[in-house]
């Protein structure tokens, strides 16, 4: 089975589990998932393990009876981002900040070589 097909087939039973949930929970991990889609990286596996991660904390939440309200907390943006920050290969801006940090270096280096210190 090819990448492309097996990614298919995780993202669709994701895609179940979030279906499966009362309807409140899937509202909110909706809520979650389209605002980690702004973030998320071309990295599949990373932002699968995260969905999946999500998707654990809302089933279990669920059946244990935890509020949502307890899941997020005060601030749904800081939980969202907090999430996001466990799995920095699933965020397009780590990406960004290593390029950025990989050209200025070597900005450094070549203007060391040359002996350019204006």
């Amino acid at each position: 089975m090819g990448k492309i097909v097996a990614d298919k087939k995780r993202y669709r039973a994701y895609k179940a589990r979030k279906h499966a949930l009362p309807d409140t929970y899937r509202r909110a991990l909706d809520g979650t998932e389209h605002y980690v889609y702004y973030f998320a990286s071309s990295d599949v596996d990373a932002l699968m393990s995260l969905l999946e991660n999500l998707a654990d904390l809302f089933e279990q939440s669920s059946a244990d009876g935890t509020t949502i309200a307890d899941i997020v907390g005060d601030d749904p943006i800081e939980f969202a981002e907090e999430f996001l920050r466990s799995y920095p290969e699933a965020s397009w801006i780590t990406k960004a900040r290593s390029q950025f940090r990989s050209e200025v270096d070597k900005a450094i280096a070549a203007q060391n070589e040359a002996g350019d210190h204006r």
